[in-house]
């Protein structure tokens, strides 16, 4: 191992075990975390954990070892959290999730970023894709039932998609074609007359999609800065961090 990946572990990361590993879906896994750290986390609802995939293999750069996952679920009390990863891509991330098991060991630190949960609207639009699913859930939960909540969440293959982690399927599933943006806005023009009060739209998942819909809400619907929350998960041109 080498003297970074040594620091890391000792001075930088967090270190957890796999309590549990579950196949979701052909295209996702649940793979839940422990530790006593976990159990201590000052944790606020929309946080990520950056994950050091491969840490001991010198082969590959540090950069490319970093995988953002969104926090799905947390229990403080017994310790644990949750993250759904989906296994579209060919990279190490997918690999990881594809052949890491019970008793691993894994290091990360949180990412806080400004995705996060905001309680202040009356009605929320969450629109992602299956890479954004488990922390629009993790949103949605967060808020409270006097919230109007709609849901517009897309994959090529429907079946994919998973319920949240109490079974519920609080947003409307819906297959569509890679880039989709013609498609949610015909969705989103029959949705947003029929949202009451202060209004906020969470964006998340395919950055094309992501830029191309804040455009929308800004643009067209001439909605603020405060009322679109916009998170990319991924660029089909790019990997890891760059």
């Amino acid at each position: 191992m080498g003297i970074i990946e040594n620091l890391l572990k000792k001075v930088v990361l967090q270190e957890a075990t796999i309590e549990e590993k579950t196949k979701l879906s052909s295209a996702v896994y649940k793979i839940r975390l422990k530790s006593e750290s976990i159990a201590k986390a000052n944790f606020t609802p929309g946080y990520f954990l950056r994950l050091e995939i491969g840490i001991d293999n010198e082969d590959i750069a540090i950069k490319d070892k970093v995988r953002s996952y969104s926090v799905w679920d947390i229990n403080k009390t017994k310790g644990y959290l949750d993250v759904a990863i989906a296994t579209h891509s060919t990279g190490i991330g997918t690999a990881w999730a594809a052949q890491c098991k019970s008793g691993d060991k894994v290091y990360f630190k949180w990412k806080k970023g400004n995705f996060l949960v905001d309680e202040s609207a009356d009605s929320y639009l969450m629109i992602g894709d299956l890479s954004a699913l488990s922390h629009l859930y993790m949103i949605n939960r967060s808020l409270t039932k006097q919230q109007q909540v709609a849901g517009i969440v897309y994959s090529q293959a429907v079946n994919e998609l998973f319920p949240d982690v109490d079974g519920a399927t609080p947003f409307t599933f819906y297959e569509m074609p890679p880039n989709p943006v013609p498609e949610i806005v015909e969705k989103v023009k029959k949705l947003v007359p029929e949202m009451k009060g202060r209004t906020m739209v969470y964006l998340a998942g395919d950055s094309r999609v992501c830029v191309a819909l804040n455009q929308y809400f800004r643009k067209e619907l001439h909605w603020s800065a405060k009322q679109v929350k916009t998170k990319p998960f991924w660029n089909p041109t790019k990997k890891g961090l760059e």
